[in-house]
């Protein structure tokens, strides 16, 4: 059944991977992004301003939501975009956050979540660890610039994901409802530090790149450098010593249940985007 779909932040990284799985399947998609719309399918919203939205919700049936980057207090942006969805008569919801949102009841991204699960509406909840596209994002300059992957994490290892895994749960659960009202920690299939993905990123690149332990003061100033606004900063940082404290580590087996297939690998995704690394 074709159904309207609303992608909240379709010009992202999990946004855009979203849209085209969804048009692939020849779902119909109302692309939001912040953007001036270039095609009858985009819709322009301001969430930080709360405009648009009831014209972005209008005749939706299903909706995907996230809070854009850089903001820290994310329940300010998504707690409306919940109401406009129960307001509309949106049947189901699915909500990206981040992996340990539901740590504690009180912060921006557990509270989002706890209003959609009272909201009445069909929902679901998706939690990624950290993106494995990062390293072709925001940690791209160093790597370019030094050959270095600078960040103050340790030894610590990650999960990490693959966008397109998290793009391609949120279609499954958007188009079914096998599994209904839940949340899912989603993660890759297997765990890295950040020396050894440095070591498969020289290897498909042949460059000598490594891995550089900085201080969270250095990666502070780098990040209020490169233009961040402060508390995101902060925040960042905040979160990358939780990953140094080896909470990003864990593995789920959501991708392979939800998909039903296994989540991509590292050394996969170092080689499709193997160009981005090399000067």
């Amino acid at each position: 059944m074709n159904h309207q779909n609303l992608v909240i932040g379709a010009s992202g990284t999990v946004g855009s991977a979203l849209v085209q799985n969804l048009q692939a399947r020849g779902q119909t998609v109302r692309q939001a992004t912040s953007r001036a719309p270039a095609h009858a399918d985009q819709v322009q919203i301001d969430v930080l301003k709360g405009q648009g939205l009831a014209a972005a919700f209008e005749g939706v049936q299903r909706a995907f939501l996230m809070a854009p980057p850089g903001y820290v207090p994310q329940d300010h942006l998504l707690l409306p975009l919940i109401a406009q969805a129960k307001a509309a008569g949106v049947q189901k919801v699915v909500l990206m956050t981040a992996m340990g949102a539901d740590a504690a009841p009180d912060t921006p991204l557990r509270k989002a979540e706890l209003a959609l699960e009272a909201s009445g509406i069909a929902w679901n909840t998706v939690r990624p660890n950290w993106f494995m596209q990062n390293f072709h994002t925001f940690w791209l300059h160093g790597l370019r610039e030094q050959g270095r992957i600078l960040l103050p994490t340790g030894t610590a290892r990650g999960s990490f994901i693959d966008a397109r895994d998290i793009a391609d749960v949120a279609a499954e659960l958007l188009l079914g409802d096998a599994h209904a009202n839940q949340a899912f920690d989603l993660t890759g299939g297997e765990t890295l530090n950040h020396d050894e993905v440095a070591a498969v990123l020289a290897r498909e690149t042949g460059r000598d790149i490594r891995y550089q332990e900085i201080p969270p003061e250095a990666m502070l100033q780098g990040l209020l450098g490169a233009g961040l606004p402060g508390p995101y900063a902060e925040f960042l940082v905040m979160i990358l010593g939780f990953f140094a404290a080896g909470y990003s580590e864990r593995q789920t087996d959501a991708v392979q249940r939800i998909t039903g297939r296994a989540p991509r690998s590292f050394a996969a995704y170092a080689r499709e985007f193997r160009a981005h690394w090399i000067v």
